[in-house]
């Protein structure tokens, strides 16, 4: 009379509940459904032959085991959501810093953007390109060939000489080694943290439209100090 399902249910896209308290809903039903079939079975069974108590000890056995597991994932879900929350506030002192992080979208600020391309190997040619959110590519040129990493400071300019908008951006990087065989390039987005916050099980920092995990921040800086005019 075994009835007891997977209390691994998936939450569903609209549904707030945690996992363990979907696990939790789950086994109630079926722990309910469970004693009805043996109320059920126990009124109708023959008395000459009476239903072997073992079975029906055994299941509910079970039903405890499994309520003693999702009271456990319900403790951990708990745990994570208390360590997001204390990151998430120890993230503060982030706010208005400079950070670098891995990754090829930023964030234009003031007609400013930086970041930073690591050739793997010298290249024969390479070029960096620059899409705005749709997409569109709006700038390119002619970068530096040779191994290693460089940081490159955009203005802003487009390649038709106007200005694009502050907002997000993607640098796209884009090299070649003599034999036309593409070379491995790691980069790196400079940009001023404006928010924290989990998301999905991870803590990121914001910087304007971009959000970067923070298990891909590098290096953290003081923003520069803004003089007021005499």
């Amino acid at each position: 009379m075994s009835i007891l399902s997977s209390a691994a249910t998936q939450v569903g896209v609209n549904d707030t509940r945690t996992q363990a308290q979907v696990a939790q809903d789950k086994l109630d039903d079926d722990l309910n459904q469970f004693l009805t079939l043996l109320v059920t079975q126990l009124q109708n069974q023959d008395p000459l032959e009476p239903l072997d108590a073992n079975e029906f000890t055994s299941q509910l056995v079970q039903f405890a085991s499994v309520e003693q597991q999702i009271y456990q994932n319900s403790n951990l879900e708990k745990l994570v959501e208390m360590q997001q929350t204390s990151q998430v506030g120890s993230m503060v002192s982030y706010l208005g810093t400079i950070i670098e992080a891995n990754g090829d979208a930023f964030n234009l600020e003031d007609g400013v953007a930086k970041f930073s391309f690591n050739l793997e190997d010298k290249a024969s040619e390479a070029t960096l390109t620059i899409q705005d959110a749709i997409g569109k590519t709006i700038y390119t040129t002619g970068i530096n060939t040779d191994a290693g990493k460089e940081v490159f400071v955009w203005d802003g300019l487009k390649s038709d000489g106007t200005q694009a908008p502050d907002g997000p951006y993607t640098a796209v990087v884009s090299a070649k080694d003599r034999e036309g065989d593409l070379i491995n390039v790691a980069q790196t987005v400079f940009g001023r943290v404006t928010g924290a916050g989990a998301q999905d099980g991870k803590v990121t920092l914001s910087m304007g439209a971009i959000d970067a995990p923070l298990e891909d921040v590098l290096n953290v800086t003081e923003a520069p100090s803004v003089v007021a005019a005499p």
